[in-house]
């Protein structure tokens, strides 16, 4: 069954798609106008060469001459470097020499050079000069521009990301705090009446077995509106030891689940303590093994595993249902994401939300293989009694 979130993941995509064909056509627009720039330098520097060359004979008259030197001054940001075949007499433009070794510094530009672009030979008569030239700053800037538009756009995609995924945060907060005060605050004035009905019936001549059903059913609500009321604020954690959580929540769902459902508990060999609260930690639990029962269609085995690393309390459900697909491990946490024909779609939106509202915790799906089943895995800090 699809669902929004599907949809709004198909929209994400094509977002990033179109914002790598225009990073992409940026790109290559760029280059293109780096690689004409690189073109008319080059040819700017055939005419720099050919003027030079005129002024090296000498049978020039005054009026090119005027125009040769005017060319060659022309040169203001092209690094260029004239010298004879044996590399020396050296004529340096638009290069910082320094003070000291000019020779070395003459012969690294030289080579570095060359490495760009292969030197313009200059003949006159039976001499030849070598003129060696480097890319402009101008181009050196352009070349430069296409990876700095790409990292300009890459930090403002990110921001926007981010401000995005905060406000759709801080709106679906919003959501269930509200509801969950809502739906406790509805459920309240029905409870009271229940427990007044049971009250009253106590006083008559009712079988007893039929009493003691109801108030456990009303003391169920009780602890329903009870977990909503914590849901909506923040209920302070205290430490709770995983092994009797897990030992508890099970020992209540075991007579509340088909009788073909096998619990198999594999708890830690010591008390493991996390700071926790055991109502909303108990309801993770149901969640996720009402989950897992409807996977395996009523009959298999659930396994719960609880271990320690470091600082770090882990407990792995596992079943032996249908499995989930490597590309829903994320989806399958959003709100209103539902497989099921009736279904809110809120269940593990809202172990989730439980789980990440204390430090350290988190919960993922571990692994998972169609057919044969899935584990999740719930990660939360450890709790060390401070002496």
């Amino acid at each position: 069954m699809n669902s929004l979130y599907d949809k709004r993941q198909y929209l994400k995509y094509i977002f990033i798609i179109a914002a790598t064909l225009i990073s992409v056509g940026s790109v290559v627009v760029s280059n293109s106008m780096v690689n004409k720039l690189a073109a008319e330098e080059r040819q700017k520097m055939e005419v720099w060469t050919e003027a030079y060359r005129f002024f090296l004979m000498e049978d020039t008259i005054a009026d090119p001459y005027m125009l040769m030197l005017k060319v060659i001054g022309g040169n203001t940001t092209i690094p260029v470097i004239l010298c004879d075949e044996k590399g020396s007499n050296v004529e340096p433009r638009n290069l910082d020499v320094p003070e000291k070794n000019q020779e070395a510094f003459f012969r690294q530009k030289m080579q570095d050079f060359k490495t760009r672009h292969e030197p313009f030979v200059i003949e006159v008569g039976e001499k030849k000069q070598y003129l060696y030239y480097d890319d402009s700053i101008i181009l050196k800037r352009l070349e430069m521009y296409p990876y700095i538009q790409l990292l300009v756009v890459f930090v403002f995609m990110m921001i926007a990301f981010f401000a995005l995924t905060s406000t759709k945060k801080a709106e679906q907060n919003k959501v269930w705090v509200g509801l969950s005060k809502e739906t406790a605050h509805q459920l309240g004035t029905p409870i009271s009446s229940l427990m007044a009905w049971v009250e009253y019936l106590k006083t008559k001549e009712v079988d007893a077995s039929y009493l003691t059903e109801m108030e456990k059913d009303v003391k169920r609500l009780e602890m329903i509106v009870d977990r909503f009321s914590k849901i909506g604020s923040n209920p302070e954690p205290f430490p709770l030891n995983i092994n009797d959580a897990v030992r508890s929540a099970c020992g209540y769902l075991e007579s509340r689940i088909s009788a073909k459902v096998k619990m198999k508990l594999e708890l830690a060999g010591k008390p493991i303590l996390a700071l926790m609260n055991e109502s909303l930690f108990s309801w993770v639990i149901e969640n996720l093994t009402k989950n897992a029962v409807d996977a395996m269609n009523g009959q298999g085995t659930i396994t719960y595993q609880v271990s320690e690393k470091g600082n770090k309390v882990r407990l792995d459900i596992t079943d032996t249902g249908r499995g989930i697909p490597k590309s829903k491990f994320n989806t399958i946490f959003n709100p209103g994401y539902t497989t099921k024909a009736r279904g809110w779609g809120l269940g593990l939106s809202l172990v989730k939300r439980i789980v990440e509202s204390y430090p350290g915790g988190r919960i993922f799906v571990r692994n998972s293989e169609l057919g044969k089943g899935a584990t999740f895995r719930i990660e939360m800090r450890k709790y060390r009694k401070m002496l």
